[in-house]
């Protein structure tokens, strides 16, 4: 929990820095965000690389590193149709959009706005983004109460960078590479099961 909350702390101060221009004017306009996930790539595949047994769960699970993605898939969908009982003033089809950003909401919500306009562009970026902040808060408590494998579920498209530090330390170096996995196939199927979905 300790991590989880300097990770807050640090995600608070960079809203507080933007906000504010703490920084020079040229930090800004430069995408340094994506320098710095390169390096976490880095970092992250150094770890992984060190770990001898990191492939030997990919062994044991086999079947299971492809139903990692799938699972992920159908709770999604799962979950959408609960919440479309509460908010039934949306179209179904635009809250599955949303729930199949899988906490991608750069790509998904620019997808979204495309096509079923701002309003539900807006919700998916913050129930992405909600996605994402929940993972990286409550990853070692997902896996300590639902499984080492809950984590990177509940990190979605993102369990391939954004939250695969918090996902590694919580569930094991190990299961580093079934996040990765998840996330790539979970990253390439967001384009176009939102497509697909929205033009249903």
């Amino acid at each position: 929990m300790k991590t989880s909350l300097i990770i807050l702390l640090f995600f608070v101060i960079g809203i507080l820095s933007g906000f504010y221009h703490f920084l020079p004017s040229e930090f800004y306009q430069s995408g340094y965000d994506i320098y710095a996930l390169y390096l976490l790539m880095f970092l992250v595949g150094i770890g992984i690389g060190a770990d001898k047994n990191a492939l030997t769960v990919i062994k044991k699970l086999k079947l299971t590193v492809i139903l990692v993605p799938v699972s992920v898939i159908v709770g999604t969908f799962l979950g959408v149709v609960v919440v479309a009982f509460i908010l039934q003033q949306y179209a179904f089809k635009d809250l599955v959009a949303v729930g199949f950003g899988f906490g991608y909401y750069s790509l998904s919500s620019i997808f979204i706005t495309e096509i079923s306009g701002e309003k539900m562009g807006i919700i998916a970026l913050l129930s992405n983004i909600i996605r994402e902040v929940i993972t990286l808060l409550a990853a070692p408590l997902i896996a300590k109460y639902f499984g080492k494998i809950a984590p990177i579920a509940s990190g979605g498209a993102t369990s391939m960078d954004t939250t695969l530090p918090i996902i590694t330390k919580a569930s094991g170096k190990e299961y580093a590479i079934i996040s990765v996995f998840n996330g790539i196939i979970l990253t390439i199927l967001v384009p176009v099961l939102i497509v697909f979905i929205l033009s249903l």
